[in-house]
Protein backbone atom coordinates (compact mmCIF):
# COMPACT_ATOMS: atom_id res chain seq x y z
CA UNK A 1 0.00 0.00 0.00
CA UNK A 2 1.51 3.16 -0.84
CA UNK A 3 1.98 6.41 1.40
CA UNK A 4 -0.42 9.22 1.15
CA UNK A 5 1.23 11.79 -0.02
CA UNK A 6 -1.54 14.84 0.83
CA UNK A 7 -1.77 17.48 3.43
CA UNK A 8 -4.43 19.78 4.02
CA UNK A 9 -4.51 19.88 0.00
CA UNK A 10 -7.25 20.10 -0.83
CA UNK A 11 -8.93 16.78 -2.09
CA UNK A 12 -10.89 16.51 -5.40
CA UNK A 13 -14.05 15.23 -6.81
CA UNK A 14 -12.50 12.52 -8.73
CA UNK A 15 -10.46 11.26 -5.51
CA UNK A 16 -13.39 10.98 -2.72
CA UNK A 17 -14.27 7.81 -1.81
CA UNK A 18 -15.99 5.64 0.78
CA UNK A 19 -19.53 5.80 2.26
CA UNK A 20 -20.58 8.11 6.04
CA UNK A 21 -20.40 4.89 7.76
CA UNK A 22 -17.17 4.38 7.57
CA UNK A 23 -16.93 6.90 10.19
CA UNK A 24 -18.70 4.89 12.11
CA UNK A 25 -16.14 2.25 12.52
CA UNK A 26 -13.49 5.16 12.35
CA UNK A 27 -14.42 6.78 15.82
CA UNK A 28 -15.63 3.05 17.52
CA UNK A 29 -11.93 1.68 16.68
CA UNK A 30 -10.14 4.94 18.41
CA UNK A 31 -12.19 5.55 21.00
CA UNK A 32 -12.53 1.69 21.58
CA UNK A 33 -9.06 1.42 24.18
CA UNK A 34 -7.78 1.25 27.60
CA UNK A 35 -7.72 5.44 27.75
CA UNK A 36 -11.31 5.25 27.74
CA UNK A 37 -11.39 3.13 30.53
CA UNK A 38 -8.94 4.68 32.83
CA UNK A 39 -10.86 7.81 32.49
CA UNK A 40 -14.08 6.23 34.25
CA UNK A 41 -11.96 5.71 37.11
CA UNK A 42 -10.20 8.73 37.16
CA UNK A 43 -14.26 10.03 37.57
CA UNK A 44 -14.59 7.74 40.19
CA UNK A 45 -11.15 9.19 41.73
CA UNK A 46 -12.56 12.18 42.47
CA UNK A 47 -15.36 11.27 44.90
CA UNK A 48 -18.15 10.39 43.00
CA UNK A 49 -20.63 7.54 44.08
CA UNK A 50 -21.37 4.61 41.19
CA UNK A 51 -24.38 6.41 40.26
CA UNK A 52 -22.99 9.88 40.03
CA UNK A 53 -20.30 8.69 38.06
CA UNK A 54 -22.72 7.08 35.87
CA UNK A 55 -24.64 10.43 35.57
CA UNK A 56 -21.20 12.17 35.02
CA UNK A 57 -20.32 10.07 32.12
CA UNK A 58 -23.88 10.49 30.26
CA UNK A 59 -24.04 14.40 30.37
CA UNK A 60 -20.42 14.52 29.80
CA UNK A 61 -20.35 12.23 26.61
CA UNK A 62 -24.02 13.49 25.74
CA UNK A 63 -22.88 17.12 25.90
CA UNK A 64 -19.71 16.88 24.36
CA UNK A 65 -19.84 14.32 21.06
CA UNK A 66 -22.38 16.13 18.85
CA UNK A 67 -19.25 18.39 18.42
CA UNK A 68 -17.47 15.43 16.39
CA UNK A 69 -20.42 15.24 14.48
CA UNK A 70 -20.62 18.89 13.64
CA UNK A 71 -17.29 19.38 12.35
CA UNK A 72 -16.72 16.00 10.44
CA UNK A 73 -19.95 18.00 8.48
CA UNK A 74 -17.54 20.31 6.56
CA UNK A 75 -15.15 17.72 5.49
CA UNK A 76 -16.91 16.17 2.50
CA UNK A 77 -18.40 19.95 1.60
CA UNK A 78 -15.07 21.60 1.48
CA UNK A 79 -12.87 18.71 0.99
CA UNK A 80 -9.36 19.64 3.97
CA UNK A 81 -9.07 19.23 7.36
CA UNK A 82 -10.61 20.99 10.63
CA UNK A 83 -8.41 23.58 11.18
CA UNK A 84 -7.80 23.95 7.54
CA UNK A 85 -11.49 25.40 7.52
CA UNK A 86 -10.34 27.67 10.72
CA UNK A 87 -8.75 29.79 8.31
CA UNK A 88 -12.57 30.95 7.25
CA UNK A 89 -13.14 32.54 10.99
CA UNK A 90 -9.57 33.19 11.83
CA UNK A 91 -7.73 34.26 8.73
CA UNK A 92 -4.87 31.63 7.24
CA UNK A 93 -2.02 33.30 9.46
CA UNK A 94 -4.82 33.65 12.42
CA UNK A 95 -5.51 30.29 12.11
CA UNK A 96 -2.20 29.39 12.37
CA UNK A 97 -1.82 29.53 16.18
CA UNK A 98 -4.79 27.49 16.78
CA UNK A 99 -3.40 25.02 14.49
CA UNK A 100 -0.20 24.79 16.58
CA UNK A 101 -2.30 24.11 19.62
CA UNK A 102 -4.32 21.53 17.97
CA UNK A 103 -1.07 19.78 17.16
CA UNK A 104 0.44 20.37 20.94
CA UNK A 105 -3.50 18.77 21.87
CA UNK A 106 -2.71 15.50 19.47
CA UNK A 107 1.32 15.05 20.68
CA UNK A 108 -0.01 15.37 24.52
CA UNK A 109 -2.32 12.30 23.83
CA UNK A 110 0.25 10.84 21.80
CA UNK A 111 2.56 10.58 24.43
CA UNK A 112 0.03 9.67 27.05
CA UNK A 113 -0.94 6.97 24.69
CA UNK A 114 2.83 6.06 24.22
CA UNK A 115 3.32 5.95 27.90
CA UNK A 116 0.65 3.51 28.65
CA UNK A 117 2.15 1.11 25.59
CA UNK A 118 5.24 1.07 28.07
CA UNK A 119 3.94 0.28 31.04
CA UNK A 120 1.48 -2.83 29.29
CA UNK A 121 4.69 -3.77 27.69
CA UNK A 122 6.47 -4.13 30.66
CA UNK A 123 3.95 -5.63 32.11
CA UNK A 124 3.82 -7.92 29.46
CA UNK A 125 7.40 -8.49 29.69
CA UNK A 126 6.87 -9.19 33.61
CA UNK A 127 4.84 -12.27 32.94
CA UNK A 128 6.82 -13.84 30.59
CA UNK A 129 9.17 -14.17 33.48
CA UNK A 130 11.80 -10.76 32.28
CA UNK A 131 12.72 -9.62 35.16
CA UNK A 132 15.38 -6.79 36.48
CA UNK A 133 13.35 -4.42 33.96
CA UNK A 134 16.04 -1.55 33.88
CA UNK A 135 16.59 1.52 31.64
CA UNK A 136 18.08 -0.62 28.90
CA UNK A 137 14.96 -2.25 28.37
CA UNK A 138 12.59 0.81 28.80
CA UNK A 139 14.49 2.49 26.44
CA UNK A 140 14.25 -0.81 23.94
CA UNK A 141 10.34 -1.39 24.70
CA UNK A 142 9.73 2.60 23.72
CA UNK A 143 12.33 2.57 20.80
CA UNK A 144 10.23 -0.94 19.22
CA UNK A 145 6.75 0.96 19.94
CA UNK A 146 7.85 3.99 18.35
CA UNK A 147 8.68 2.16 15.39
CA UNK A 148 5.48 -0.17 15.58
CA UNK A 149 3.21 2.74 15.80
CA UNK A 150 4.97 4.91 12.87
CA UNK A 151 3.32 2.27 10.15
CA UNK A 152 -0.34 3.10 9.48
CA UNK A 153 -0.01 7.20 10.35
CA UNK A 154 2.29 7.35 7.46
CA UNK A 155 1.27 5.08 4.93
CA UNK A 156 -2.19 7.30 5.65
CA UNK A 157 -6.19 7.90 5.34
CA UNK A 158 -6.79 4.56 3.32
CA UNK A 159 -5.25 2.55 5.82
CA UNK A 160 -6.27 3.93 8.75
CA UNK A 161 -10.10 3.72 8.03
CA UNK A 162 -9.43 0.15 7.07
CA UNK A 163 -7.05 -0.94 9.96
CA UNK A 164 -10.46 0.76 12.30
CA UNK A 165 -12.91 -1.48 11.13
CA UNK A 166 -11.17 -4.25 11.48
CA UNK A 167 -9.88 -3.07 15.17
CA UNK A 168 -13.39 -2.27 16.05
CA UNK A 169 -15.01 -5.72 16.09
CA UNK A 170 -11.72 -7.63 17.98
CA UNK A 171 -12.20 -4.34 20.61
CA UNK A 172 -15.96 -5.02 21.09
CA UNK A 173 -15.55 -8.90 21.53
CA UNK A 174 -12.59 -8.02 24.14
CA UNK A 175 -14.14 -5.42 26.40
CA UNK A 176 -17.71 -7.67 26.60
CA UNK A 177 -15.22 -10.07 28.09
CA UNK A 178 -13.87 -7.89 30.17
CA UNK A 179 -17.21 -6.64 31.40
CA UNK A 180 -18.66 -9.64 31.77
CA UNK A 181 -15.90 -10.91 34.29
CA UNK A 182 -16.23 -7.67 36.25
CA UNK A 183 -20.03 -7.17 36.05
CA UNK A 184 -20.65 -9.88 39.44
CA UNK A 185 -17.85 -7.54 41.79
CA UNK A 186 -19.27 -4.37 40.88
CA UNK A 187 -20.59 -2.71 43.79
CA UNK A 188 -23.10 -0.18 42.75
CA UNK A 189 -24.17 1.14 46.04
CA UNK A 190 -21.22 1.95 47.11
CA UNK A 191 -19.88 4.44 49.92
CA UNK A 192 -19.07 8.22 48.96
CA UNK A 193 -20.20 10.87 46.90
CA UNK A 194 -19.52 13.86 45.86
CA UNK A 195 -21.26 17.74 46.27
CA UNK A 196 -22.16 19.41 43.01
CA UNK A 197 -18.83 21.18 42.80
CA UNK A 198 -17.32 18.12 42.50
CA UNK A 199 -19.98 16.89 40.43
CA UNK A 200 -18.83 19.63 37.66
CA UNK A 201 -15.49 18.75 37.78
CA UNK A 202 -16.54 15.49 36.75
CA UNK A 203 -18.23 16.55 33.54
CA UNK A 204 -15.90 18.68 32.66
CA UNK A 205 -12.71 16.29 32.73
CA UNK A 206 -15.79 13.73 30.72
CA UNK A 207 -15.84 16.25 27.98
CA UNK A 208 -12.71 17.51 27.67
CA UNK A 209 -11.13 13.63 27.27
CA UNK A 210 -14.19 12.76 25.27
CA UNK A 211 -15.90 14.80 22.44
CA UNK A 212 -14.26 17.93 22.98
CA UNK A 213 -10.45 17.02 22.91
CA UNK A 214 -11.63 14.72 19.41
CA UNK A 215 -13.81 17.97 17.48
CA UNK A 216 -10.67 19.06 15.91
CA UNK A 217 -10.21 16.03 13.98
CA UNK A 218 -13.89 15.79 12.69
CA UNK A 219 -13.25 16.43 9.16
CA UNK A 220 -9.94 15.44 8.65
CA UNK A 221 -11.51 11.71 7.78
CA UNK A 222 -14.96 13.29 6.48
CA UNK A 223 -12.84 15.11 3.86
CA UNK A 224 -12.31 11.86 1.27
CA UNK A 225 -16.20 11.47 1.40
CA UNK A 226 -17.97 12.75 -1.68
CA UNK A 227 -19.21 16.43 -1.22
CA UNK A 228 -23.25 15.02 -1.78
CA UNK A 229 -22.55 12.54 1.29
CA UNK A 230 -25.80 13.12 3.27
CA UNK A 231 -25.39 15.40 6.20
CA UNK A 232 -27.50 13.57 8.60
CA UNK A 233 -25.56 10.27 7.77
CA UNK A 234 -21.87 12.12 8.40
CA UNK A 235 -23.29 13.82 11.92
CA UNK A 236 -24.84 10.78 13.12
CA UNK A 237 -22.08 8.46 12.75
CA UNK A 238 -19.28 10.35 13.46
CA UNK A 239 -21.08 11.49 17.08
CA UNK A 240 -22.78 7.70 17.72
CA UNK A 241 -19.08 5.86 17.11
CA UNK A 242 -17.30 7.76 19.48
CA UNK A 243 -20.14 8.24 22.13
CA UNK A 244 -21.82 4.81 22.11
CA UNK A 245 -18.03 3.34 23.29
CA UNK A 246 -17.09 6.34 25.52
CA UNK A 247 -19.91 5.87 27.43
CA UNK A 248 -20.14 1.83 27.88
CA UNK A 249 -16.12 1.85 28.22
CA UNK A 250 -16.07 4.92 31.09
CA UNK A 251 -18.42 2.97 32.67
CA UNK A 252 -16.85 0.08 33.18
CA UNK A 253 -13.89 2.18 34.02
CA UNK A 254 -16.03 3.71 36.92
CA UNK A 255 -17.17 0.13 37.85
CA UNK A 256 -13.73 -1.73 38.04
CA UNK A 257 -13.09 1.41 40.55
CA UNK A 258 -15.27 -0.02 42.91
CA UNK A 259 -13.82 -2.98 42.92
CA UNK A 260 -10.13 -2.05 42.77
CA UNK A 261 -8.92 0.92 44.63
CA UNK A 262 -6.50 3.06 43.21
CA UNK A 263 -7.56 1.74 40.12
CA UNK A 264 -6.03 4.74 37.77
CA UNK A 265 -3.34 2.81 36.88
CA UNK A 266 -4.04 1.07 33.98
CA UNK A 267 -1.31 -1.49 34.04
CA UNK A 268 -1.14 -2.19 37.84
CA UNK A 269 -4.74 -1.26 38.73
CA UNK A 270 -7.18 -2.93 36.79
CA UNK A 271 -6.21 -5.94 36.12
CA UNK A 272 -6.57 -6.44 39.96
CA UNK A 273 -10.35 -7.14 38.88
CA UNK A 274 -9.55 -9.60 36.58
CA UNK A 275 -8.68 -13.47 36.99
CA UNK A 276 -5.63 -14.12 36.75
CA UNK A 277 -5.81 -16.07 33.46
CA UNK A 278 -7.06 -12.80 31.80
CA UNK A 279 -4.21 -10.43 32.53
CA UNK A 280 -2.24 -11.59 29.67
CA UNK A 281 -4.90 -10.68 26.93
CA UNK A 282 -5.91 -7.88 29.40
CA UNK A 283 -2.46 -6.23 28.68
CA UNK A 284 -2.66 -7.43 24.83
CA UNK A 285 -5.55 -5.66 24.29
CA UNK A 286 -4.18 -2.61 26.01
CA UNK A 287 -1.37 -2.62 23.87
CA UNK A 288 -3.38 -2.33 20.77
CA UNK A 289 -5.99 -0.57 21.87
CA UNK A 290 -3.47 2.42 22.56
CA UNK A 291 -1.78 2.12 19.19
CA UNK A 292 -5.03 2.29 17.12
CA UNK A 293 -5.83 5.41 19.38
CA UNK A 294 -2.25 7.11 18.74
CA UNK A 295 -2.57 5.97 14.72
CA UNK A 296 -5.95 8.44 14.62
CA UNK A 297 -4.05 10.87 16.87
CA UNK A 298 -0.38 10.83 14.41
CA UNK A 299 -2.21 10.98 11.48
CA UNK A 300 -4.52 13.94 12.46
CA UNK A 301 -1.14 15.55 14.23
CA UNK A 302 0.69 16.03 10.84
CA UNK A 303 -2.38 17.90 9.27
CA UNK A 304 -2.32 20.48 12.09
CA UNK A 305 0.79 21.05 12.06
CA UNK A 306 0.91 22.17 8.19
CA UNK A 307 -1.86 24.13 8.83
CA UNK A 308 -0.08 25.64 11.61
CA UNK A 309 2.11 27.09 8.91
CA UNK A 310 4.97 24.95 8.79
CA UNK A 311 6.57 23.49 5.85
CA UNK A 312 6.73 19.69 5.99
CA UNK A 313 5.13 16.83 4.35
CA UNK A 314 2.83 15.02 5.97
CA UNK A 315 4.82 12.09 6.41
CA UNK A 316 7.83 14.13 7.82
CA UNK A 317 5.61 15.43 10.24
CA UNK A 318 4.24 12.07 11.46
CA UNK A 319 8.42 11.30 12.12
CA UNK A 320 8.82 14.56 13.74
CA UNK A 321 5.65 14.04 16.06
CA UNK A 322 6.85 10.59 16.93
CA UNK A 323 10.29 11.67 17.90
CA UNK A 324 9.00 14.30 20.26
CA UNK A 325 6.89 11.33 22.02
CA UNK A 326 9.49 9.48 22.53
CA UNK A 327 10.91 11.98 24.65
CA UNK A 328 8.30 13.07 26.12
CA UNK A 329 6.96 9.42 26.96
CA UNK A 330 11.02 8.60 28.21
CA UNK A 331 10.63 11.35 30.61
CA UNK A 332 7.47 9.97 31.81
CA UNK A 333 7.97 6.45 32.28
CA UNK A 334 11.53 6.97 34.28
CA UNK A 335 9.71 10.28 36.43
CA UNK A 336 6.32 8.00 37.46
CA UNK A 337 4.49 11.26 37.21
CA UNK A 338 1.99 10.36 34.77
CA UNK A 339 -1.35 10.64 36.23
CA UNK A 340 -0.49 14.22 37.28
CA UNK A 341 0.54 14.88 33.74
CA UNK A 342 -2.46 13.43 32.49
CA UNK A 343 -4.54 15.29 34.83
CA UNK A 344 -2.97 18.32 34.26
CA UNK A 345 -2.95 18.25 30.36
CA UNK A 346 -6.78 17.97 30.17
CA UNK A 347 -7.71 20.55 32.41
CA UNK A 348 -5.23 23.22 30.27
CA UNK A 349 -6.74 22.08 27.18
CA UNK A 350 -9.89 23.18 27.94
CA UNK A 351 -8.80 26.82 27.70
CA UNK A 352 -8.39 26.94 24.17
CA UNK A 353 -10.71 24.37 22.99
CA UNK A 354 -13.75 25.16 24.42
CA UNK A 355 -13.65 29.01 22.67
CA UNK A 356 -12.47 27.36 19.35
CA UNK A 357 -14.95 25.05 19.03
CA UNK A 358 -17.62 28.27 20.00
CA UNK A 359 -16.12 30.21 17.55
CA UNK A 360 -15.42 27.37 14.56
CA UNK A 361 -19.35 26.09 14.50
CA UNK A 362 -20.95 29.84 14.92
CA UNK A 363 -18.79 31.00 11.88
CA UNK A 364 -20.25 27.41 10.25
CA UNK A 365 -23.91 28.62 10.74
CA UNK A 366 -22.90 31.75 9.54
CA UNK A 367 -21.82 30.94 7.05
CA UNK A 368 -24.80 28.20 6.34
CA UNK A 369 -22.30 25.68 5.62
CA UNK A 370 -20.73 27.42 2.58
CA UNK A 371 -17.23 28.13 1.90
CA UNK A 372 -14.98 28.94 -1.11
CA UNK A 373 -12.51 25.97 -0.52
CA UNK A 374 -10.25 27.18 -3.19
CA UNK A 375 -10.24 30.83 -0.87
CA UNK A 376 -9.12 28.60 2.20
CA UNK A 377 -5.45 28.81 0.72
CA UNK A 378 -5.92 31.77 -1.49
CA UNK A 379 -3.24 34.78 -1.06
CA UNK A 380 -5.34 38.03 -0.03
CA UNK A 381 -8.83 35.45 -0.68
CA UNK A 382 -12.37 36.09 1.20
CA UNK A 383 -10.66 35.31 4.88
CA UNK A 384 -8.20 37.61 4.56
CA UNK A 385 -8.71 39.92 7.16
CA UNK A 386 -6.10 42.16 7.65
CA UNK A 387 -2.77 41.35 6.97
CA UNK A 388 -4.04 37.59 6.65
CA UNK A 389 -5.63 37.64 10.01
CA UNK A 390 -9.41 38.16 10.81
CA UNK A 391 -9.40 40.22 14.16
CA UNK A 392 -13.13 39.31 15.05
CA UNK A 393 -11.78 35.48 15.42
CA UNK A 394 -8.97 36.02 17.08
CA UNK A 395 -10.84 38.58 19.68
CA UNK A 396 -13.54 36.22 20.70
CA UNK A 397 -11.33 33.06 21.38
CA UNK A 398 -9.04 35.65 23.45
CA UNK A 399 -12.56 36.56 25.34
CA UNK A 400 -13.64 32.58 25.55
CA UNK A 401 -10.51 31.61 26.85
CA UNK A 402 -10.42 34.38 29.97
CA UNK A 403 -13.82 32.92 30.63
CA UNK A 404 -12.94 29.60 30.58
CA UNK A 405 -9.82 30.60 32.76
CA UNK A 406 -11.99 32.31 35.54
CA UNK A 407 -14.23 29.67 35.91
CA UNK A 408 -11.82 26.34 35.36
CA UNK A 409 -10.91 24.34 37.97
CA UNK A 410 -7.50 22.19 37.56
CA UNK A 411 -4.70 20.38 38.89
CA UNK A 412 -2.62 23.67 37.69
CA UNK A 413 -4.80 26.27 38.78
CA UNK A 414 -8.27 27.87 39.91
CA UNK A 415 -10.34 30.19 38.56
CA UNK A 416 -12.06 33.25 40.80
CA UNK A 417 -15.24 32.28 39.89
CA UNK A 418 -14.71 28.86 40.48
CA UNK A 419 -13.26 29.57 44.04
CA UNK A 420 -16.40 31.93 44.52
CA UNK A 421 -19.15 29.15 43.55
CA UNK A 422 -17.32 26.37 46.24
CA UNK A 423 -15.22 24.77 44.03
CA UNK A 424 -17.07 24.30 40.66
CA UNK A 425 -15.99 24.14 36.83
CA UNK A 426 -17.98 25.49 34.41
CA UNK A 427 -15.57 26.59 32.25
CA UNK A 428 -16.06 24.48 28.89
CA UNK A 429 -19.76 26.10 28.70
CA UNK A 430 -18.28 29.51 29.61
CA UNK A 431 -15.47 29.46 27.11
CA UNK A 432 -17.62 28.33 24.26
CA UNK A 433 -20.26 30.54 25.30
CA UNK A 434 -18.40 33.76 25.59
CA UNK A 435 -16.38 32.69 22.24
CA UNK A 436 -19.24 32.47 20.40
CA UNK A 437 -21.32 35.11 21.71
CA UNK A 438 -18.72 37.56 21.14
CA UNK A 439 -17.93 36.40 17.53
CA UNK A 440 -21.48 36.40 16.23
CA UNK A 441 -21.80 40.26 17.80
CA UNK A 442 -18.45 41.26 16.13
CA UNK A 443 -19.11 39.22 12.94
CA UNK A 444 -20.77 41.58 10.55
CA UNK A 445 -21.08 39.28 7.34
CA UNK A 446 -24.51 39.70 5.57
CA UNK A 447 -24.35 36.52 3.43
CA UNK A 448 -22.48 33.35 2.87
CA UNK A 449 -19.54 33.12 1.17
CA UNK A 450 -20.42 30.90 -2.06
CA UNK A 451 -19.99 27.50 -2.14
CA UNK A 452 -16.67 26.97 -4.94
CA UNK A 453 -17.72 25.01 -7.51
CA UNK A 454 -14.35 23.53 -8.81
CA UNK A 455 -11.93 22.11 -6.41
CA UNK A 456 -8.54 21.35 -7.86
CA UNK A 457 -7.11 17.97 -8.32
Amino acid sequence: MAVEQRGIELVSPSERYGRPRDLLFLWSGTTLGIFTLVYGTVVVSLGLSFPQAVMAIVIGNLLAFPLVGLTSLQGPAVGTSTMAVSRAAFGPKGARVLSFFGWINMVGFEAGGMVLITFAALALLDQAGVTGQGAGLKIGVIVVAALIQLVLPLIGHAAVMRAQKYFTWVFVAMFAVMGALIAPKVQIASAGGADFATFTIAVALVMAAGGLSWAPLGSDYSRYLPADSSKKAVFGYAMFGGLVPYVLLMTLGAAVATVVKDAGDPVSGLPGALPSWFVVPYLLLAIVTLFAVNTTDLYSSGLNLQASGIRLSRSSAVVLDLVICVAITCVAVFSDSFNTMLNTFLGLLILWLAPWAGIYLTDWLRRRGRYDAKGLFADGGPYHGSGGIRWTGIAAQVAGMIAAGLWINSTAFTGPLSEITGGSDFSIFAGFGVAALVYAALDRRTAPVPVSVSVPA
